[in-house]
């Protein structure tokens, strides 16, 4: 059998190990927006697929018994034409999805919004602002916070203009609560901007953000494909692709 990761994050190179010391045939599939990305183990394939057809002639072809997308909670796109490829081909399909932040320490505090336009306009009426949710989003806090102080950390160089009181900071994860806190201290930050990311490799900037009385605003996950299964740990993952 071979099983389709489906990856990009730290959850899907933990499930590949785990396939791999279990003697599972898998591949892993990386949309290849990074550079140069962190690889899983075993065999890797980089790249779109073109679409849920696209994507359903890749299962066809390759054999593939059955998919498990470990791809980033945002990553909307992905997930919805593995559902539809997946449904078109009758291939069992698994969702490993990392707990999100909602109900966790500290939560109920935040300010929760639907998408990132709400996120801009809630982010204004503060002074100093630290962006921390990707480069792919930018262009919708540009226009609200061109005369804002902002902060935004990314890993990959920027492809759009950025205002001049905006300063970039190129950083990959994971960050300590000590380094957070240090960086939000530099910036005089006051109101951070993030997303429902959910798990630890991202936490500390909520923590040190609790610590230094800053604002938080976090986006909600989108809705996930209807009639998927999902799991929250690597090992459920593992154990439900092996008894396929």
């Amino acid at each position: 059998m071979t099983v389709l990761i489906l990856g990009g994050t730290g959850e899907a190179r933990a499930l590949a190990e785990r396939l791999q010391s279990g003697g599972t045939e898998f591949v892993s599939s990386l949309a290849g927006r990074v550079r140069n990305p962190r690889l899983p183990v075993g065999e890797v394939r980089v790249g779109g697929f073109g679409g849920a057809d696209g994507l359903a002639k890749f299962l066809r072809d390759h054999r593939i018994r059955a998919v498990v997308d470990a791809t980033h909670p945002f990553a909307a796109g992905i997930s919805a034409n593995a559902a539809a490829a997946c449904a078109a081909t009758g291939v069992p399909l698994l969702r490993l999805a990392r707990p999100g932040w909602h109900g966790t320490a500290g939560s109920g505090a935040w300010t929760w919004v639907d998408g990132h336009d709400e996120a801009a306009t809630a982010a204004a009426t503060g002074r100093r602002i630290f962006l921390s949710t990707g480069r792919q989003t930018l262009d919708r806090f540009v226009g609200p916070l061109a005369r804002h102080a902002t902060l935004v950390r990314v890993v990959e160089p920027l492809d759009i203009e950025i205002p001049e009181r905006w300063t970039v900071l190129h950083a990959r994860g994971p960050y300590t609560l000590d380094g957070e806190r240090d960086l939000m201290r530099e910036h005089r930050i006051d109101t951070l901007v993030t997303k429902d990311s959910g798990g630890s490799y991202t936490r500390a900037k909520l923590d040190a953000a609790a610590e230094l009385g800053v604002r938080v605003i976090v986006v909600r996950r989108p809705v996930a494909p209807t009639g998927t299964d999902t799991v929250g740990s690597v090992t459920a993952a593992a154990e439900w692709s092996q008894r396929r």
